[in-house]
């Protein structure tokens, strides 16, 4: 069993504290939010993803978990502190190091023992040598200490998943026994493991969220292409899959990508390059492509209904993706921007977003299911790839519609299926 603390309880943070405590080890949990550290005592989970509610209320149970906000008693015995705390985007796409900072200022100053602190964050190129120059500043007297990279590479909606069975695990560190430990930390796991230097395992985590991100804007432009020349995208997309070489994954046309990774992460390796001189051509265009994705689903509507003014919209879908209730940096609150611009009326339904939606969509008239969003609307717009959408009563929503009109964002319908049911359906590059 290995002494653990992880600093930070969003997304990466509490699940990486619920796994390593599904592990066998001991692992205290810390934030500086005392209301969010008191919902969790309580088993009120701060976010929602599937399974991370069970993990952690029977990880609390078997006391291998517990929660605080206090430095001093989340460090105490600690072998290893995790630093996964945002690192959000600044004013002009640089990563804002500040919580990291604050974090690391805050281990040096109640740390009482060799300390292994590893950056869990996604963080610029040198945070490594920045956060190592912090602690050793701010430490009241000198401990021993290392600090290590090791990125995280989970996807919202099915990040324990990712953790447990992951493709890969970077370590990065100037100190190899260092690696080696976290190395061990991530045996149970029985994943390639690739130990490096700390700036190449933090390039590794920006590379690989970045060449993702642009395997989506490729395959929105060609989607684009494949309308004008009569192809089908989802045809295009199998068949390049199939080669090796690409591979499936990250190849599904529609609005583009969203959240909280390939934004941010984009941005800040673009801003990386141009501080250093180069030219980022290609994630600048990258950027522009997925953009552009959002206005051209709102112009490809006002084509289907021959304007929009006064005309009411339903979005299904409001979250950035699937099995999750994350709306940072999601689609539909741009579409739905541009849609009251044109003047429309928008409605909107997501299964698990509603709450963390209200108060980003106030112009919105949010509803308890889709088919009561759907009464009266001149058309829908299928936003996210929610299961509970692809078997809907279509003859119901048929009937509740003014106007058989749908624009499916996300391909999750057969055209010839719809079309034969009566919808003037538009799907992206089909």
């Amino acid at each position: 069993m290995k002494q653990i603390c992880v600093v930070g309880v969003g997304y990466v943070g509490l699940v990486t504290a619920a796994c390593f405590s599904d592990l066998g080890n001991r692992v205290t949990a810390l934030d500086v939010d005392e209301r969010r550290v008191e919902n969790l005592k309580k088993g009120i989970m701060p976010i929602y993803e599937p399974g991370l509610d069970e993990l952690v209320k029977r990880n609390v149970k078997a006391g291998r978990i517990t929660f605080t906000t206090s430095y001093k008693d989340a460090l105490k015995d600690a072998e290893y502190a995790f630093i996964a705390v945002g690192t959000p985007a600044g004013e002009h796409g640089e990563a804002d190091l500040k919580y990291v900072a604050a974090a690391a200022k805050s281990i040096a100053e109640n740390m009482s023992a060799p300390l292994v602190v590893i950056n869990k964050s996604t963080v610029p190129i040198g945070t490594g040598d920045w956060v190592a120059d912090i602690i050793k500043k701010s430490q009241p007297k000198p401990i021993e200490f290392a600090v290590v990279s090791c990125p995280e590479f989970l996807r919202e909606g099915s990040a324990i998943a990712d953790f447990s069975s992951p493709h890969r695990t970077v370590i990065g560190s100037l100190d190899r026994n260092a690696a080696n430990k976290v190395a061990e930390l991530h045996l149970p796991l029985r994943a390639p493991i690739v130990i490096t230097d700390l700036r190449t395992a933090e390039m590794i985590k920006y590379a690989s969220n970045a060449f993702l991100a642009t395997k989506i804007s490729f395959i929105n432009e060609l989607a684009d292409l494949c309308e004008k020349v009569g192809a089908d995208v989802k045809e295009v997309a199998a068949g390049m899959g199939y080669d090796a070489r690409i591979g499936r994954h990250f190849l599904d046309a529609g609005l583009g990508w969203g959240g909280s990774c390939f934004p941010k992460d984009v941005q800040a390796l673009a801003f990386m390059a141009k501080e250093n001189g180069l030219k980022p051509r290609i994630l600048d265009t990258v950027m522009k492509v997925n953009y552009e994705r959002r206005q051209e689903a709102v112009n490809r509507v006002s084509e289907m209904l021959g304007g929009l003014k006064g005309k009411t919209i339903g979005l299904l879908g409001l979250a950035f993706k699937p099995n999750t209730d994350d709306m940072r940096d999601a689609p539909a609150i741009n579409i739905a921007d541009a849609l009251n611009k044109a003047g429309a009326i928008v409605r909107g339904y997501d299964p698990v977003a509603m709450e963390v939606a209200k108060p980003l969509l106030p112009a919105v008239e949010l509803f308890p299911n889709p088919y009561d969003m759907a009464k009266g609307c001149d058309a829908l717009m299928v936003i996210t790839e929610w299961n509970e959408f692809k078997q809907l009563d279509f003859e119901k929503i048929k009937g509740l519609l003014k106007s058989p009109i749908i624009y499916d964002g996300r391909n999750i319908y057969d055209p010839k299926i719809m079309k034969e049911a009566g919808f003037q359906y538009r799907a992206v590059g089909r």
